[in-house]
């Protein structure tokens, strides 16, 4: 994959966009993949194969656009349920994924990272996430992030638990708990909120995934299955999200940039 230049204001301008209404923070679910395979009579890994194309689209596209960050549900914490011979391979293609795109994500400059519970995938596995987060945690562009094993009710239920043992241990007064407090427990502590929140597949849900940081972020759902969504779809997004009028309960302010 070709390294190019981030897109100027007149790139953007060409394609209806703005700097100043760009999103900081995209988020997205990458639903359809089975589906995909299915309605082509391949197996459903087929279709995640296929998926890693839209993902490599995805992350060049957002660099260039100079997105602060773009979160990835990659795997829930429900996906254990699957089939053990389809846990295995999409063990498998995490693990191609986070060695192949090494080279490219320190070209690109880009920051990787992962929210989730760590202890339920295989050290082998996690040997090679953890060193791609290492080798590129000082790089100064977009944060990548990939939600693996993930449940936001499950990122919740440990974050009350870290706070009260904070309060029993004297360190916390329950009357001092605020958002920011739980903020400051959940995975994402050190992340801003997404501003856009992409689902595909055409699914109207947000299937357990960042519940919390989702609260006044932008929704945009698409019919088109993970494996053909590219830079179109994506700027069709984008263009939504411009359009929208984000007050966070407040007033109509329609000169507020996006994101603030």
């Amino acid at each position: 994959m070709a390294v190019e230049s981030p897109y100027t204001d007149n790139d953007l301008n060409a394609f209806g966009l703005s700097r100043e209404r760009i999103p900081r923070h995209i988020a997205i679910i990458m639903d359809g993949n089975g589906r995909w395979a299915q309605q082509r009579g391949l197996p459903r890994i087929e279709g995640h194969r296929r998926g890693v194309q839209s993902v490599r689209t995805v992350v060049e596209e957002c660099a260039r656009l100079n997105i602060d960050q773009l979160t990835l549900y990659c795997f829930s914490s429900e996906n254990w349920k699957r089939p053990r011979l389809e846990l295995e391979l999409l063990m498998n293609l995490l693990q191609r994924y986070v060695v192949a795109e090494r080279e490219e994500i320190m070209r690109q400059d880009i920051r990787f990272s992962t929210i989730g519970r760590t202890d339920r995938i295989s050290s082998r596995i996690l040997s090679e996430v953890n060193q791609t987060i290492e080798m590129s945690a000082q790089n100064p562009g977009m944060r990548l992030c990939l939600a693996l094993d993930y449940g936001a009710r499950d990122e919740l239920v440990m974050a009350v638990r870290s706070i009260c043992d904070r309060a029993l241990k004297g360190e916390l007064r329950p009357e001092d708990i605020t958002e920011e407090t739980v903020a400051k427990h959940l995975y994402t502590a050190d992340m801003g909120d997404p501003d856009l929140l992409i689902r595909t597949a055409g699914e109207m849900r947000v299937s357990n995934f960042l519940l919390w940081q989702i609260s006044y972020a932008e929704l945009w759902v698409t019919e088109t299955l993970w494996p053909d969504f590219r830079s179109e779809e994506l700027f069709s997004a984008l263009k939504g999200f411009a359009s929208r009028d984000r007050r966070f309960g407040g007033l109509n302010q329609p000169s507020s940039p996006a994101g603030t």
